[in-house]
């Protein structure tokens, strides 16, 4: 347990340096900023548009970061010949995939839970649908709160103790960022104590914590193919995947009944139609905890089913 935590550790700290996964929250951030004004055309459902959007962001954030911080941390360990130093050491193969994937698991975690404060912020903004309509000034005052007292202190630290700027700043911003859910929780858009009025929905939260456990499912797919391929092949295997995963429905599960191949590749292909409940959002309907533990039951299990190819894919791989 000692190695594992050790490996996932330093994949966790590795994966949150890289530029690209501070780039991809960034933009996600932003994007999830300026959704309010993007949904606001839509004559009625400007509120729905928002949510859609906003989990449509998350959702893509979180598979970037999975595709190009899971890609890269087996195959650019083979190619630099780093690894050849971790596996000299008493360190088993299989330990040295499932550290791997907590590591990276554990950055997506970090980004989508950043993300998912970001949408829910954008959330109880709400869009502005008529002329009476006012910006919700606490969401606005605490989320500049939050990045600015993030970037200021990750500038002291960078100066006084070399700390690295952009996985401090994301690390305090995730801090910060359940602060301020916490006060948006208790204080509504008048500045009042009024909890029942905090604008945050149960829905959202389940479509956040659905995203997450596709995320995690693409994770186990990059960590498996990036044992016996380079960066390039599993970065575009894994977005070809994640297309057929959408709508796996329509391509395979239509042909199921009469087709053997279609049946086949309807079992192995993960269906992440699943995950996604933009049907819900629209027509107003819950999402029973029955389906939430039935789609992380899916999820868990198929990851399993994934690493543990992943690590019989590995035991004989020349790493030499």
């Amino acid at each position: 347990m000692n190695k594992l935590f050790t490996i996932a550790k330093n994949t966790f700290i590795e994966t949150l340096r890289q530029p690209v996964y501070a780039i991809i929250i960034i933009a996600a951030l932003l994007l999830l900023f300026i959704s309010p004004s993007i949904a606001m055309y839509t004559m009625s459902d400007d509120n729905k548009l928002l949510r859609e959007l906003g989990l449509s962001t998350l959702f893509l954030a979180s598979l970037f970061i999975a595709i190009f911080s899971a890609s890269g941390a087996v195959a650019e360990e083979i190619e630099n010949k780093t690894i050849l130093t971790v596996l000299s050491k008493p360190v088993q193969r299989p330990i040295f995939i499932i550290a791997k994937f907590f590591g990276v698991s554990g950055a997506v975690g970090l980004a989508h839970y950043l993300c998912t404060i970001g949408l829910l912020m954008a959330i109880r903004h709400g869009v502005l649908e008529s002329v009476n309509d006012t910006h919700d000034w606490t969401v606005i005052g605490a989320a500049v709160m939050a990045v600015s007292a993030a970037v200021l202190l990750s500038a002291f630290f960078n100066y006084a103790y070399d700390w690295n700027f952009s996985s401090t700043t994301i690390l305090l911003l995730a801090l910060f960022g359940t602060l301020c859910m916490v006060f948006l929780v208790f204080i509504d858009r008048n500045w009042q104590f009024a909890p029942q009025n905090n604008g945050i929905n149960a829905l959202d939260v389940y479509g956040s914590l659905l995203l997450l456990l596709a995320a995690l499912i693409i994770v186990a797919l990059a960590v498996a193919l990036s044992t016996r391929f380079n960066i390039v092949v599993t970065l575009s295997a894994c977005v070809g995947i994640f297309l057929l995963g959408l709508v796996s429905d329509w391509v395979f599960g239509r042909l199921a009944e009469s087709h053997l191949w279609a049946k086949a590749c309807y079992f192995i292909v993960p269906n992440l139609q699943v995950f996604w409940i933009s049907d819900a959002i629209y027509e107003g309907s819950e999402v029973p905890a029955k389906y939430i533990l039935i789609s992380a039951a899916y999820a868990i299990c198929y990851t399993a089913g994934i690493l543990a190819l992943a690590i019989a894919l590995f035991q004989r791989r020349q790493v030499g």
